[in-house]
């Protein structure tokens, strides 16, 4: 397959998580949509690394799948920390609507 099909696929892939953070209003569909951005950028990195990384001073490719382990790392924490404050959310304000809870506590 060519580099084009894989940036397509990510593209497509971009654009549908960037559509669902904006447009719905759920906590959890929220947290769906950045991690469809965060494989979108996945897809990006291990194609441009294989496409590129043949090249003279290249690893070979491994570039790009470093940066893709590293981003899934991200995501692991990233989903752990938000489905904890996801949790908090929700024993506070009995909801996971964002736009619900814009209430500071004392």
């Amino acid at each position: 397959m060519s580099l084009g099909a894989y940036v397509a696929v990510s593209a497509a892939l971009f654009a549908i998580g960037i559509v669902t953070i904006v447009t719905r209003r759920n906590i959890l569909y929220v947290l769906m949509g950045i991690e469809m951005v965060l494989n979108a950028a996945n897809i990006n990195f291990v194609a441009f690394g294989r496409h590129y990384g043949g090249l003279p001073g290249g690893g070979g490719g491994l570039e790009g799948k470093m940066f893709a382990i590293f981003t899934i790392i991200l995501a692991a924490a990233e989903a752990a920390v938000a489905l904890a404050i996801v949790l908090n959310v929700f024993q506070a304000f009995n909801s996971v609507k964002p736009s619900e809870a814009d209430q500071l506590r004392e």
